[in-house]
Order: C-alpha cells, then structure tokens, then sequence
C-alpha cells in the first residue's frame, strides 16, 4: 500500500466518506514549518463542538528523504483527511508510521485515515486498557452525537500496530526521532516525541500552551514530574496538545507547571483542613487562571479530582 500514489488514496478516501460531510465546509487545516523538517497543525480552542468540527487539539508531521512520520491525527476521519490533502501539498514522500500520543478523543479519531494508507502505527501499550474500555464506547458515542456526520457510524477505535513499553527511538530517512515515555500523567500511556536534527518537541497533551489543561482522573504528582523530564531535552521549539508552538518551551512550559501546582495546593489544604469540596472551591481564587480558554470547562472537574487524589495521597502518608 505505501508504493501507491498518496493521491490515489486520497481519491479513494474521498469516494468512501459520507455524502454529508463531502458536502460540508471544512475547517482549515493549514501545516506550520518550525523546523527545517518539522510540522504542526493548531486545533482551535475550546470543547468538541459542531462549530470546530472537533477540530480542538494540535497534531504534526515530520518530512524525511524515505517518508513522513505523523503524531496525532486530529478528531474526526474528516479532518484526518485533509490532513492527508495537507502533508500531500508538501512532500510526495508517503506516510510511513503515526505516532500517537494517547488515546484521547481529539487525538485518535482520525486514525483510520492513516490506517488505510498502510502507515505503521505506534502508541503505548497502556492504551490498550482504554480501548477494552467502556469509557471508549462512551466517548466514541457521545462524538457520534455531538459531531455528526462529522464522528458517524463508520467511525472506529482502532489498535496500535505496534505497541511500545517504555522510551524508544528510531531512525527515518537520516532523522533521528526519540519516543520518551511520559505517563502516567495526563494519561496513562502518555508518551512524546523529539525531532533530533529539528530540536522539536511534541509533547501531546502534557502541555496545554495558553490554555487550562484538561487533568481529568490523571495524577498531577506524576505530571509535573513528566513535565521535567521534557525539559531535559532542551528543545528549541515546543509542539503542545493544544494551543500556538512554543519558541520558548521551558518557560511556557510553566503555565501548565504552575496550574497544576496551584490546584494540588489549594484542595490540599482543603483536604489537610477537612473541608469539602463544594465549599473549599467557591473559597478559591481563581483568578490567575480564570480568564484562560477552557477554565469553565475544565477548572472544575481539574479540581474536583485532584480533591480526590490529595485525599487518597494523605490516606497513604
């Protein structure tokens, strides 16, 4: 399949989508270089929503001599597609592997876009747990109802091709790429990867730049030390989940660090001084954060289960 035209795939992607979304308009899906080599797409802020198209978290490209290696594919087959029509106006080289940063709704829909091409695709074998999972169905559900045609029947959870236990690396065309292992973190099967030659990093979603980060039951303690394990690599340029890349990426690295330290330390002290949730959060200033895209979405449910963690890291002290 990869010795085929990337132009006949795209033509046969386009003969199978639904006639609803062919006729549709789009969300712009427009590549940004930053690097000699290196890629990112922006995803607009926000939740998944028929105005976005669930076009709401960040995915990249790397071109090399012998192919093109994809982290993420965005969140829908749709705009996986034209990501596909994207990467085609750029290289002619074929789409050999994916690598995917965890498998959250935003960040896997459009895997059996790249599937189809016969890319290789790479993830951390903890995603396997959420896939047999009936949050997965859960959410895979609630998309198909909140973007059709966008997320329809024909949309499917698909397994890695190769499931990965810890850091790995490899070579492509004269690139070296390193898949650190990040998780747990803002995921269980977190995991990252840095563009050598580029000094690139794509972080996934352990990095919300000018956003409030989306923690969920993820465990804060083990994010923030994810985060300095990033830092490590010195990268010249920052690809996060969500938001505009970073020139800077240790210092836009703190928005993320010092939200997630603020709310471990408040619903810490919450919890250290026995009150409850409800009444420890309206005590809270919020202020810093408040203004922040996301904050009413996710402010809430970030604390809530960091109430939660704080209690059961005080019952194991």
């Amino acid at each position: 399949m990869l010795k085929l035209s990337i132009f006949v795939c795209l033509s046969v992607l386009n003969f199978t989508l639904p006639a609803s979304v062919q006729g549709a308009e789009d969300v712009k899906i427009v590549p940004v270089k930053v690097g000699a080599h290196s890629y990112y797409i922006k995803g607009m802020s926000g939740a998944a929503s028929e105005e976005n198209q669930g076009f709401m978290s960040n995915a990249g490209f790397v071109v090399t001599r012998d192919g093109v290696v994809v982290f993420d594919t965005l969140g829908t087959p749709v705009l996986a597609k034209n990501m596909v029509a994207a990467i085609a106006k750029i290289t002619k080289q074929p789409i050999k592997r994916v690598i995917i940063s965890h498998f959250h709704a935003d960040h896997i829909y459009g895997m059996q876009v790249f599937k189809a091409l016969g890319a290789e695709i790479w993830a951390h074998t903890d995603g396997q747990i959420y896939l047999a999972s009936e949050i997965a169905q859960q959410r895979l559900q609630q998309r198909r109802e909140v973007l059709d045609p966008w997320v329809d029947e024909n949309t499917r959870l698909l397994p890695a091709d190769k499931w990965l236990t810890g850091d790995t690396s490899f070579e492509m065309g004269g690139m070296h790429f390193k898949v650190p292992f990040v998780g747990p973190a803002h995921s269980p099967e977190d995991i990252a990867l840095y563009v050598q030659e580029d000094g690139v990093l794509y972080s996934g979603d352990l990095v919300f730049k000018g956003r409030v980060p989306y923690v969920g039951n993820a465990n804060s303690k083990l994010w923030l030390q994810a985060l300095d394990k990033l830092i490590e690599f010195k990268p010249k340029y920052m690809i996060p989940g969500h938001g505009s890349f970073s020139s800077t990426p240790v210092a836009d690295l703190k928005l993320t660090r010092d939200y997630l330290n603020y709310v471990r330390e408040v619903m810490g002290r919450a919890v250290k001084n026995f009150e409850s949730f409800d009444e420890a959060y309206e005590k809270v200033d919020w202020s810093k954060f408040s203004k922040l895209p996301a904050f009413l979405d996710a402010n809430r449910p970030n604390a809530f289960n960091t109430y939660l963690l704080m209690e059961s890291e005080s019952l194991s002290q």
